[in-house]
């Protein structure tokens, strides 16, 4: 395991961890309400896809233990490349069933 792939891991930590922070109490109809939320939720997504995607670049064999890579930098494609059919209803869904996830998956990779 290299150091790249550690910090790719370590950023992807971060940004899961920001994710649910911003979104901790908060109701889909303040979220979907509120843009500087939204544009942080989806920033932090934006580095999560890319940290993932280049963790995968480094250790394909990633995908066995994240079996929901695939999704989350599709999801930060659609973010980055379709910013204008970007849907809140779907983003609310991955923060509520794939980032709990990956919190738990995560440090388990590497180890901490």
């Amino acid at each position: 395991m290299t150091a790249e792939f550690k910090q790719r891991i370590h950023d992807s930590i971060e940004a899961s961890r920001a994710i649910q922070s911003f979104t901790e109490g908060v109701s889909f109809e303040d979220y979907s309400g509120n843009l500087m939320l939204r544009s942080a939720v989806e920033r932090q997504f934006e580095i999560l896809g890319e940290a993932l995607s280049k963790a995968a670049a480094l250790s394909p064999n990633i995908v066995i233990s994240l079996p929901d890579l695939p999704r989350i930098v599709g999801m930060r494609n659609r973010i980055i490349h379709g910013y204008d059919s970007v849907d809140d209803e779907i983003v609310w869904d991955a923060i509520h069933h794939h980032v709990s996830v990956l919190m738990s998956a995560l440090p388990d990779i590497i180890g901490s």
